[in-house]
């Protein structure tokens, strides 16, 4: 992770980067700027080589909103990812401004290096940045930004470590750096799962050496009040089951269990940071493998409570696991509860790579997770259950079939209405990250790999609606 370091003014020789706002470029970088016809446009950058330090100047635009600087700030760390030690100027910004450049500098120069023992010839160096800042209430507010950041740097991790040491007995002992912050853990396991029982998460893992689990996190907050509910889909490798995906792009499954990684990101962030807000997440972790005991199409589950389900497609087992995980939270009461799944690759078709689907049972809540994912650039996008993606799962043999025979991909409103018979009366939000959990290419905004979708926003939402116990 990327070291800052807070400085009255740069170190010498350090390479300096600076925010430019349009037609306002320092007058003693004026000429060189002019020479390359930089003037502070948003997303333009120039370097001036010389003299006693490097120089980056990065366009901000006219009135930078603060997702534009931690795009500016990304950017920058992109053009000097392999520099060691860079500094930035961020003089005459406000603190919530200054925290947004380096988030941008953060995001973009993270990098999974657990498993390299040798290191490539262009490998990013980038480590450290100096802030260099006259505000003296940035300290406070960057460390706790930076406890954000961490958690969606574990939850980075997490999505990118394989899946011969992520299994969901190895899932459970990353949680332990959860327990150091202040956050309970508890694993369900075994008998446990079957005295509930957890039909959905005993039948997708039970076809697996490595046998399912249930995980439940608890930050107890200061505020008496219901805690805000997480719930992650935590498939630590997804062959499809029976209904096999091909093998194409089948090495991408290792991060099916990202919807889980947010959660756990997101707890770490709320305890680091001391949120005075109780919080819990609920993840259900299983391999979704073949063999002589694997579920089967066709199956019928009965849920605890007493519902049956007829098994259509061993693929769609997402949402089979989240029954378990969803019913689980409800019957702790919370406030509400808010899943988040790589679900369906219909959403992907909806909404590509740059939003999540979003469906729910409240509009208020709904509202209150769109406006927070807006604020930290992790966007929704409000998709519909109708009751005809509801008719669609009924069964001829049980209450409910867990996806239509219909279709060979599952869509996302199908989904998001099997899910919806779990919660209750529970205010809820379902959001499909698939295609949002990863970047492929990296470019001037994003690393390659995994993102952290929806730490971030999990984050913002407990700040903007739970932190104050009187809003609630």
């Amino acid at each position: 992770m990327l070291t800052v370091e807070i400085r009255a003014e740069p170190a010498p020789g350090v390479a300096l980067a600076v925010p430019v706002r349009l037609g306002q470029v320092p007058p003693q970088w004026a000429g060189a700027a002019a020479v390359e016809a930089f003037s502070g446009e948003a997303r333009a950058a120039c370097e001036i080589v010389g003299g006693a330090r490097r120089v980056l100047l990065v366009g901000v635009g006219d009135h930078p909103d603060l997702l534009a600087l931690e795009e500016a700030g990304a950017l920058a760390a992109a053009r000097w990812l392999r520099v060691a030690q860079v500094a930035v100027d961020l003089r005459g910004w406000t603190k919530k401004q200054a925290c947004a450049w380096l988030t941008g500098m953060w995001q973009r120069a993270w990098r999974y290096e657990s498993l390299r023992t040798k290191p490539l010839d262009d490998a990013p160096q980038l480590a450290r940045v100096d802030a260099v800042t006259d505000d003296d209430g940035f300290g406070k507010a960057w460390a706790r930004q930076q406890a954000v950041l961490t958690g969606a740097a574990f939850a980075r991790d997490l999505v990118t470590e394989p899946s011969n040491t992520l299994t969901p007995a190895g899932f459970v002992v990353r949680l332990e750096r959860l327990r150091a912050a202040g956050v309970s853990v508890e694993v369900l396991e075994g008998a446990a799962l079957i005295d509930v029982p957890l039909s959905g998460l005993i039948a997708v893992g039970q076809g697996s050496v490595n046998s399912p689990r249930l995980a439940v996190l608890r930050w107890p907050g200061a505020h008496e009040a219901p805690p805000v509910a997480f719930v992650g889909k935590g498939i630590t490798f997804d062959t499809g089951g029976i209904c096999i995906k091909p093998a194409e792009g089948m090495w991408e499954m290792r991060a099916d269990m990202a919807g889980a990684a947010a959660c756990v990101g997101a707890m770490l962030a709320l305890a680091l940071r001391g949120s005075p807000a109780p919080a819990m997440a609920v993840l259900a972790l299983a391999e979704n493998a073949i063999g002589g005991s694997a579920y089967r199409p066709g199956d019928v589950l009965t849920h605890a409570s007493g519902t049956t389900v007829e098994v259509v497609d061993t693929d769609a087992e997402g949402r089979l696991v989240l029954m378990d995980a969803l019913a689980w939270a409800a019957a702790q009461e919370p406030a509400a509860i808010v899943d988040l799944a790589t679900l369906t690759g219909c959403v992907v078709v909806a909404l590509g790579h740059e939003m999540a689907g979003m469906f729910d049972n409240d509009t208020s809540l709904a509202a209150s997770v769109a406006a927070a994912g807006a604020a930290v650039g992790e966007r929704v996008w409000r998709l519909p259950i109708d009751e005809s993606h509801r008719r669609e799962l009924d069964s001829d043999i049980a209450d409910l079939r867990h996806c239509s025979p219909e279709r060979q991909q599952p869509d996302a409103c199908q989904a998001a209405a099997f899910l919806r018979e779990f919660v209750g009366v529970t205010p809820w939000v379902h959001l499909d990250i698939a295609g949002t959990e990863n970047h492929e290419k990296a470019d001037d905004r994003f690393a390659a790999g995994a993102t952290g979708f929806g730490v971030r926003l999990l984050d913002r939402l407990v700040a903007d609606r739970y932190e104050d116990p009187h809003r609630v």
